[in-house]
């Protein structure tokens, strides 16, 4: 019985489908990357803004396709969409046989037998365990190249940011305990990982459920106390929770990566108040301040969110002067999505859809702009690089400096006289800049020594 998987969204999501994938494997299903030699497939759905619920459902339809017209046996719905939506995704497309929700991932076993054994094709199988209750962690099979790998530390969300749809999709928030989380990190070393990133729903509030404060910087420790693991990269900070002993943390653990994923969503106070954001524009400026000033070559990554309902031409202009003054060296920019059971569904003062998409360009722009210069004043110094592959079209190796997250930033392109193996560190000279990306050359060992 060969399995195919189509995994949508973020790394959270992402270590569901290795959880699933370890948990089919060990009842010895083939897994297959190729979704026309499947007999099952697997949509590990997001769902939680529109553009992420029409990329699940065009793969439904994808995969539909092939099992009116592959002889596909099954579809199973898993992830955010299936979640959200439940039962109305077995209504809605007739051509799926099984959904679980969040809460059932360890029922995939129980749901691929059922869609093999199952003898008319009116029968679907659906779970939707509680959520809250979910085992966390677990054994998986990484999906990242061998030498990179995503940590979860904790599961869900107490933010109840007024556009979110996440906590009722992913349940309260729920930290693993330290001990879970360091033996999960000694065994991802062991597999050979060289950079892990540690991410959930809100990074920064780690712990507090469980040992009565912010432990992200505790966390910290006890990773690096009990690995070697080089780079350790943190996902997903919020702005009013960057405690003291984070940033000392930060500062003083040569093996935590002074780079920090801080989504801020908007800096206007109207904007924050409305959704519901924890901290006010004077905490946020506050915390950027005291990131740059205590960790001087820190990379901030951030994100915003225009077109809310009800911003105006002045909360917006706040925003892009925000951008220019603060000159983040990573930020994405989302359009408002007004998405059903959240409080801004309802709001008055919806934005024009060019609107948002107009003042969105504006951003990016002037994103654009801080990149290249940032980008080329990296020109003539020499890095640190996490070898990820060759391009034997381009012949040119690529990976990525501490300054690059997995997936989201940019590349470091580099020549070398001879071939590099995936997940080396390496010294590269920057030579150039293409858009987000730097090029450079391998610094020989000669060259260092002179």
């Amino acid at each position: 019985m060969k399995i195919g998987f189509v995994s949508l969204g973020c790394p959270k999501n992402q270590l569901d489908t290795e959880v699933m994938l370890h948990e089919l494997m060990a009842e010895g299903y083939e897994i297959t990357p190729e979704e026309t030699e499947a007999e099952i497939v697997i949509i590990n759905t997001c769902g939680f803004i529109e553009s992420a619920k029409k990329e699940a459902i065009d793969n439904i339809l994808d995969i539909a396709w092939l099992k009116n017209h592959n002889g596909l046996r099954g579809i199973i719905v898993t992830g955010c969409l299936a979640e959200r939506y439940r039962e109305s995704i077995l209504e809605e497309f007739p051509e799926v046989d099984a959904v679980l929700g969040v809460g059932s991932i360890h029922n995939i076993v129980d749901a691929v037998r059922f869609v093999t054994e199952k003898k008319k094709k009116s029968q679907k199988y659906s779970s939707f365990e509680d959520k809250e209750q979910v085992r966390l962690g677990g054994d998986r099979v990484l999906t990242t190249p061998e030498y990179t790998a995503y940590l979860k530390i904790a599961e869900g969300c107490d933010n109840r940011c007024a556009y979110c749809a996440i906590p009722a999709i992913r349940g309260k928030f729920r930290s693993r305990p330290i001990e879970d989380i360091v033996a999960e990190a000694k065994q991802l070393e062991a597999l050979g990982v060289r950079e892990l990133t540690v991410v959930a729903q809100d990074t920064t509030r780690y712990g507090k459920d469980i040992y009565g404060e912010y432990s992200l910087h505790k966390l910290l420790r006890a990773i690096t106390d009990a690995t070697e693991i080089p780079w350790i990269r943190i996902l997903y900070c919020y702005p009013d929770k960057i405690t003291d002993e984070l940033v000392a943390e930060m500062r003083d653990n040569p093996r935590i990566l002074k780079y920090i994923d801080l989504p801020i969503q908007h800096i206007s106070d109207r904007m924050l108040t409305a959704m519901n954001r924890h901290g006010d524009s004077k905490t946020v400026r506050e915390t950027v301040a005291k990131l740059r000033r205590e960790i001087p070559d820190i990379v901030i990554r951030t994100t915003f969110i225009v077109g809310f309902p009800g911003e105006s031409e002045e909360d917006f202009e706040e925003l892009l002067e925000f951008v220019k003054e603060s000159k983040f060296e990573h930020a994405g920019v989302f359009t408002y999505s007004r998405e059903e059971d959240t409080p801004a569904y309802d709001f008055e003062d919806q934005i024009d859809e060019q609107v948002k998409q107009d003042r969105m360009d504006i951003i990016m722009r002037e994103q654009l702009d801080i990149n290249e210069a940032r980008n080329r004043g990296m020109i003539g110094k020499t890095i640190t690089v996490l070898c990820e592959d060759f391009d034997p079209v381009s012949e040119t190796h690529f990976g990525r400096s501490e300054a690059d997250a997995p997936e989201i930033d940019g590349k470091v392109y580099f020549r070398a006289d001879t071939r590099v193996a995936p997940g080396s560190f390496v010294k590269v000279k920057v030579r150039d800049v293409l858009d987000y990306d730097l090029i450079g050359r391998l610094v020989t060992k000669e060259q260092k020594e002179n």
